[in-house]
């Protein structure tokens, strides 16, 4: 069902590159991961028109068994790139106990238009390359007249690590828990400020993108952070389904997710492990670029 889309086309204002698993609109970037973008695939495939889940799972998760959750996790992905509402979509809705439905337009470029931008690629490509390596012979004439930098001095520069969280989605069946979902957003603010060296970013100042289509990446670059948490809520009853994921701001990669079941009674624990896993995984990020 995937295999007639072939290059790069459009998907409402964003355009779709699926060798790279990118989404570009204007100079904003986004990847996800190469399952979500089958998904993607697999919807704009029939725009307008209801692919099950089922059709969905033996389609992009044909080499593996999965549950469900794993299309619901996809969808709110894109959902949260594309910076769609779930309760008045305009790019991916939900029918209920069915599956999903692709509403944006799908613009698929003639060939000959891919063939001309190819071909304007590989002149750019060549022009670029003279011009790079001009740049990079007068580089290598300042530093080798230019003393060598200070590693103690850069290291006292390396700024601290910065996040913000934004609100959590509320993906339960009536989406009436808003209050609640919120609750917990705010108390793994709470939770992740009381780690040393993170600075993290107000409830006042992510609240305040809910409900746009604002993109984690571009969430970072107007609160100025280098990471953003996000994730959503599911229950059944008695029951919690909850995920979450971290987001690189300067490439838009999900360096951390993870899926939490738990009772409704336990749902103190679940910020606490995300708020300690999402701690670990920063810390990890910061012995890495102390090794660069």
């Amino acid at each position: 069902m995937i295999q007639t889309i072939n290059g790069q086309f459009r998907i409402g204002e964003w355009q779709v590159d699926p060798a790279r698993n990118l989404l570009q609109r204007g100079r904003e970037e986004a990847r996800i991961d190469p399952r979500t973008m089958r998904l993607l695939l697999c919807l704009a495939e029939r725009p307008g028109e209801i692919v099950s889940i089922d059709q969905l799972l033996d389609t992009v998760w044909a080499d593996v068994t999965v549950a469900p959750d794993s299309v619901y996790q996809a969808v709110t992905q894109l959902r949260r790139q594309f910076g769609d509402d779930p309760k008045a979509p305009t790019y991916i809705a939900t029918a209920p106990r069915q599956g999903y439905r692709l509403l944006a337009a799908v613009d698929r470029p003639h060939a000959s238009i891919r063939s001309d931008r190819r071909r304007a690629r590989v002149a750019f490509a060549a022009v670029a390359f003279l011009v790079l390596a001009g740049l990079s012979t007068a580089f290598l004439w300042r530093a080798y007249r230019s003393p060598a930098p200070d590693p103690l001095a850069h290291a006292s520069a390396r700024p601290t690590a910065s996040i913000a969280v934004l609100p959590f989605l509320d993906l339960t069946d009536a989406m009436d828990h808003e209050q609640f979902v919120d609750g917990m957003t705010e108390e793994l603010v709470d939770l992740l400020s009381r780690q040393p060296g993170l600075q993290v970013a107000p409830p006042r100042s992510t609240f305040s993108f809910k409900g746009t289509r604002a993109t984690p990446v571009a969430v970072a670059r107007a609160l100025d952070v280098g990471y953003v948490l996000d994730g959503s809520v599911r229950r059944s009853g008695t029951e919690v389904h909850v995920t979450a994921r971290l987001v690189q701001a300067d490439n838009g990669f999900i360096i951390w997710s993870q899926s939490y079941d738990r009772s409704a009674g336990d749902f103190l624990g679940v910020q606490r492990d995300i708020a300690s896993a999402v701690e670990r995984r920063l810390a990890a990020e910061s012995r890495a670029d102390n090794k660069r």
